[in-house]
Order: C-alpha cells, then structure tokens, then sequence
C-alpha cells in the first residue's frame, strides 16, 4: 500500500451540480398539475405551517392527501390559496374578516379573485359620481364588515381633503 494520496473522482460531464433538478421541475410543472404543499408554500411564498393553520380556517381549502398524510393540491386549490393570500396579506382583510366572505360570496369568488378574474372584495368605485357614503365611528369595523380597510377610508379622507382645499382656498 502506497502512502500517495489518489486523485478526487471526477463527476462525470453530463452530471449538472448547479440548480437542484427538483426546482428547475417545479417551474416546469403543468398549470393543472397537482403541487406538495413545500411547493406551495415555494411558489405563493407562505410558509407550509400557514397553509396548514388556513386549512383549519377555510374549510373550502382542503387538498387530497395521500398515504402518511401527504398534501396534494389541485390547480382550484392553488386558485383559492392564491385569493386568500391576496385578501389576507395584499387587502389586509382579517380571517373572520375572510369568513364573512366565503358566507356571503362563496369560494368560488374568492378563487376568482386569485386567478384576477374579479374585483378585489370592497374595492373603490370606479368614478367619483359612484363614491359611498362615508362610515362613521358608529359603524361596524372595515375589517369584520369583510372590507379593506384603505377601500372604507378612502371616501371619508377625500371628503377631508376637499374640505381642506376648501378652507386653504
């Protein structure tokens, strides 16, 4: 037995080491195909214990599970997810705030709303003839009335700033 040392095996040339084979899948995947739960929590940016704790939450949201209770989400999963992070993180809706939507719209508006195919919950009016009248102190609040809470103050500060421009002019 020699005491030199041998030379490192080399990896064959085929062989990539730069990105993990298993993401470059993922960005690959089929829109209809079934996602794991660390591939949702990848591509929505939300951690997996979020999306389990939204399972308990929102009924509605309940993706397949495999043997050993592996999640599986289809694409009117990934629609749902996608419209309550919009709400929740995006809108600032709070999760009774979300519940009173699902009661009053359904799911399937929710989805809608995360695949952009309907208007954000409580958005502003298009045109200023359309403008709300503004909530007082008295009423419920924006958040448990399934409201952003921007969409509910926006008519009260506009209705300030004229009043402002008004006294300034």
């Amino acid at each position: 037995m020699s005491g030199a040392a041998r030379p490192a095996a080399e990896a064959p040339a085929e062989l990539d080491l730069g990105a993990a084979p298993e993401t470059e899948a993922r960005r690959d995947k089929a829109p209809g195909a079934f996602r794991t739960i660390s591939e949702v929590s990848e591509e929505l940016d939300i951690p997996a214990h979020v999306l389990r704790f939204w399972e308990t939450k929102f009924p509605h949201l309940s993706p397949m599970k495999r043997g050993g209770g592996r999640r599986y989400y289809r694409p009117a999963d990934m629609s749902l997810l996608r419209g309550i992070r919009t709400l929740l993180h995006d809108e600032g809706l709070t999760i009774k705030g979300l519940q009173k939507v699902f009661r009053e719209r359904g799911p399937r508006h929710v989805a809608m709303i995360g695949d952009g195919e309907a208007p954000v919950v409580g958005e502003p009016p298009e045109g200023p003839d359309d403008e709300p009248e503004a909530t007082t102190a008295f009423d419920a609040p924006a958040a448990a009335m399934g409201v952003r809470l921007g969409a509910a103050l926006g008519p009260v500060i506009a209705r300030l700033e004229r009043a402002r421009a008004s006294l300034a002019g």
